[in-house]
């Protein structure tokens, strides 16, 4: 008789926001199936069974319906769909994030707010890259996509952080929805003072293209598809800008050879796997399956570890390390499957062919200013990255 994974009711979640690499070592070592009790899932941290989990939405559903997102979102977002109802929701938005569209409406408008962020850091000074760069970047660029220009970069950045620990607020406090629910009203006041001029100019933004569709989606999957965007638009180019950084001046000989060869492309790839900006994603079990010898029950959560399988031994040389001239492997950075992220096009494009070649031609000897120190469990990023600018 096959039995349930193991449960472990010593990690905490406090230890998955410090630092959860060491965890997901051990168990993929020893329990690579366990019930985590602190989160309520079972985690499933080898990347053969991440992608397994998410390549299989008939048996492994996103409508999870414990998950704190909805409550953070105040809508059954298209994050929580399978199959059709999440095919039409992702496809409103599609046309926005076309090749035809990224090289001509947003790459243009992108260079622009890139030259104006690098132009403003001051030569010869220590600064927060968090703050003074990587996430102003990030938001500006994305008031354009999404098409939200009377949003300020200030309540972007605000909106995003509210969202994403309302979504990874897994113990279910009270503060991050209080938080999340003042943000909502005001997203939603600045959406709707919008639809008139998008109708109107007929534009190649997200939220012009869903409202003007022959047959739109509903107004609160409207509303909830920007939002969606915000949370993860925001947080993956400015984590991932921060850590490809990071990663660069801390391995001297790896920027070097960025800087000669314009590697850039390969240290955005190398950058997302070492640490992904979205770590963890949930998955409702809709029949009983068997993983690794262990039973997972119909009707309960597993929790894909992307982050984890990002460091699979099986796939990777000293996984731990930076290193951007390591062999060629798929990850799972961006996810799989049907919801694979639908804006990570774009972001490679804004790092690697904009924002960081730019930065390190008008900052070639920037130097770190003090340690890098990640932090987070659902996201992950550094919390700051100080350097001095040279």
């Amino acid at each position: 008789m096959t039995n349930l994974a193991p449960i472990d009711d010593a990690i905490t979640i406090p230890d998955l926001i410090s630092d959860p690499y060491p965890i997901y070592k051990r168990l993929r070592a020893e329990a690579p199936v366990i019930r985590v009790k602190s989160v309520g899932r079972t985690m499933l941290t080898k990347a053969t069974d991440t992608r397994m989990a998410k390549d299989n939405p008939a048996i492994f559903s996103s409508d999870d319906p414990n998950t704190p997102m909805e409550r953070a979102f105040q809508a059954h977002t298209l994050m929580r769909k399978d199959a059709e109802a999440h095919a039409r929701e992702r496809g409103a938005m599609a046309p926005s994030y076309t090749a035809k569209n990224i090289k001509g409406s947003w790459e243009p408008i992108y260079r622009k707010i890139a030259e104006k962020y690098v132009a403003g850091l001051p030569r010869g000074e220590t600064v927060d890259l968090f703050t003074t760069l990587a996430g102003p970047f990030a938001a500006e660029c994305l008031t354009h996509l999404l098409g939200i220009t009377n949003a300020s970069v200030a309540d972007m950045e605000r909106w995003s952080q509210v969202l994403i620990d309302g979504a990874g607020n897994f113990g279910w406090a009270d503060a991050p929805f209080v938080a999340s629910d003042l943000a909502n009203a005001e997203m939603n006041a600045c959406f709707d003072a919008m639809i008139d001029l998008h109708k109107a100019e007929q534009g190649p933004s997200a939220l012009a293209v869903m409202v003007n569709a022959e047959d739109p989606i509903e107004m609160s999957q409207i509303r909830s598809n920007i939002k969606i965007a915000i949370g993860g638009g925001i947080n993956e180019p400015r984590d991932a800008l921060l850590t490809i950084v990071a990663g660069l001046l801390i391995n001297p000989d790896q920027f070097d050879a960025c800087k000669m060869e314009g590697l850039w492309g390969d240290a955005f790839d190398e950058g997302v796997r070492w640490v992904a900006p979205i770590q963890v994603s949930s998955r409702l079990v809709k029949e009983d399956v068997e993983i690794r010898g262990c039973l997972v029950p119909k009707g309960d959560t597993v929790m894909t570890i992307q982050a984890s399988a990002c460091h699979d031994e099986d796939l990777y040389e000293n996984p731990d390390a930076f290193d951007i001239f390591r062999k060629k492997q798929p990850h799972q950075a961006f996810g799989n499957g049907p919801h694979f992220c639908q804006g990570m096009h774009i972001a490679k494009r804004m790092l690697a062919q904009l924002m960081l070649p730019m930065l390190f031609d008008r900052f070639p000897n920037m130097e770190l200013a003090g340690p890098v120190e990640f932090t987070g469990f659902g996201f992950r990023g550094p919390a700051a990255v100080k350097v001095k600018l040279a």
